[in-house]
């Protein structure tokens, strides 16, 4: 369990501080010094640095404030473990075995019965086990990590570095900055952006608030004086932040590419579309996105369903009340709540009628968005696999997921999706049906909006599921999440065009085979165990066109 893992690596990283003569940035309100220095990889880590006032008091479920004053006590992150709240989702095992053992040929194997009263133990064992990480609210902290090269000559008249800017996944319910488990240590991408002699770029990871404490929306929030999506204002405040100070680095923010896995893609498609792309340019010039993904919450109704409920794992009424509550018990409800419920994790942006003022799919349709923006984009064949809906045999079942999921849909819309857009027997349907809708679509609409001037790569090395790629994008090398032997070819290649487009927006350099934009023929590069092959986007089709409209939601 992922909530274990994270305990297990807090002593080690704990174990890599080390303070000798270490550097010093003065960002006004505090002189923040660096953590510790790698002789190994060349590198920097300035660790827990402050972007924000602590969310507590009247700043609880509101818009974030930057720091004010002046802290006179030097700043050294001191190696501790700074997360949100987390969350613990009420689905799992059940689903990833079902994708396994479709990826696997071995559905006869699988019983959905003994699956299911398996998860059901481990979502309690795994919601208590949660509430014994290190968590807080006062979580609003990013980490900088610069190559000595770039921070020695921060001062001088020579070309800034550019940057980074790293949002963790975890179906905004889990995750932080310093997220092991997503194998996102930077040195490796780092050390391959430093393949031509050049001095690499600097990475930026930040926190933002999750579940109830970040992303409750609808009329009883904006009632009790909250902000809705309060964790995209969190992301947006840390972009700022960057704009601001990281030239204090060596950084140039001219040339920050914005990136994210699952729920940080997710967070940075809306990003794109934040405030229909009419309020100011974006805080980045680039996005490389990486399994985009959230539940479309795309009305009023569905975000008061969710809001309401909260309060009444607290015993309270009201927003206001819980404003008012110890945050252990804010921690416990929050860990109740999403534990609760087995086909999604509960909580997401939502449509606000502000930064979020339609849903992305929407905002992309209609051409409100921030459209200067080169991109990188990526996915897995099988973004679904590990979120399929086994219960589902009839099509029956399948209504019923579908108004479990969305409980606006009217009879008319569910029978396009089962009959017409997802037909078959069974629940593998599932598999497409939810790795289209929460993830793969997002990036054929973007592709699409942009006029198929995009790169985009997928990822087809069995099992071809949500995150599997993880590997090949940070460490390129070991064992990917299912234990395979990483193919250090294909990821150094895969390195090679990601660090490139960090560099000057397109994937294509010396040594790498072509990367040619998608194009109206929808191309996109495809990793395979043979090698890259360039090859149609498996979300090109009248599905995702479809699922656009959000008429399901």
């Amino acid at each position: 369990m992922k909530a274990s893992l994270i305990l297990g690596v807090i002593v080690s990283q704990l174990s890599l501080v080390k303070g000798e003569c270490l550097p010093q940035v003065d960002l006004g309100y505090e002189i923040h010094e660096a953590l510790k220095y790698n002789e190994t990889t060349d590198l920097y880590t300035f660790s827990n640095i402050r972007y924000a006032q602590p969310p507590i008091g009247d700043l609880r479920f509101s818009a974030p404030k930057p720091p004010t004053g002046r802290n006179h006590v030097v700043q050294k992150g001191n190696g501790s473990i700074i997360m949100c709240p987390q969350g613990s989702p009420g689905w799992g095992s059940a689903n990833a075995d079902f994708g396994h053992a479709f990826i696997n040929g071995n559905l006869s194997d699988y019983n959905y019965t003994a699956e299911h009263a398996a998860q059901e133990l481990t979502t309690k064992k795994n919601a208590q086990t949660v509430l014994e990480l290190p968590q807080t609210e006062d979580c609003l902290f990013l980490d900088v990590v610069v190559p000595r090269a770039v921070f020695e000559r921060r001062n001088s008249k020579a070309k800034k570095a550019p940057v980074l800017v790293w949002m963790h996944g975890g179906g905004y319910i889990f995750g932080y900055k310093n997220d092991v488990v997503d194998a996102t240590d930077p040195a490796g991408l780092i050390n391959a952006s430093r393949s031509d002699g050049s001095d690499g770029f600097i990475y930026v990871s930040l926190n933002y608030r999750l579940g109830a404490f970040g992303w409750l929306a609808g009329p009883s929030l904006e009632a009790a004086n909250g902000t809705a999506n309060a964790g995209l204002h969190d992301q947006h405040l840390a972009l700022q932040w960057v704009q601001k100070n990281i030239h204090l680095f060596g950084g140039d923010p001219k040339k920050v590419t914005l990136s994210g896995l699952s729920a940080g893609g997710g967070s940075t498609v809306h990003h794109i579309t934040a405030y229909g792309g009419k309020k100011g340019p974006p805080p980045f010039a680039r996005a490389f996105i990486n399994s985009p993904g959230y539940f479309p919450i795309g009305s009023n109704f569905q975000a008061e369903n969710i809001t309401q409920y909260f309060p009444k794992f607290l015993n309270a009424s009201t927003i206001e009340q819980a404003r008012k509550l110890p945050a252990r018990a804010l921690m416990e409800a929050n860990v109740a709540h999403t534990s609760s419920v087995e086909t999604n994790f509960v909580y997401g942006p939502a449509v606000d009628g502000d930064f979020v003022p339609a849903l992305p799919g929407l905002s992309l349709l209609s051409g409100n968005f921030h459209k200067n923006i080169d991109l990188l984009l990526s996915q897995t064949r099988y973004e679904g696999g590990e979120y399929s809906q086994p219960f589902v045999r009839t099509d029956g079942d399948f209504k019923s997921l579908l108004h479990q999921l969305y409980p606006g849909i009217v009879d008319e819309v569910a029978n396009i999706i089962i009959k017409d857009l997802y037909p078959g027997k069974g629940a593998v349907r599932t598999i497409d049906f939810m790795g289209d809708s929460i993830f793969a679509c997002n990036t054929n609409w973007l592709a699409r909006a942009f006029s198929n001037q995009t790169y985009n790569m997928q990822f087809n090395i069995s099992p071809p599921f949500h995150a599997y790629d993880e590997s090949y994008i940070w460490k390129g090398y070991g064992r990917n999440n299912f234990g395979a032997p990483v193919i250090e070819s294909l990821a150094s290649t895969w390195q090679g065009y990601i660090t490139n487009f960090i560099k000057i927006g397109n994937p294509n350099g010396r040594g790498l085979p072509p990367f040619p934009q998608q194009g109206q023929n929808a191309s996109a590069n495809i990793l395979t165990p043979e090698g890259i092959i360039t090859g149609q986007d498996s979300t090109a089709g009248h599905r995702c066109e479809w699922l656009q409209k959000g008429l399901f939601v």
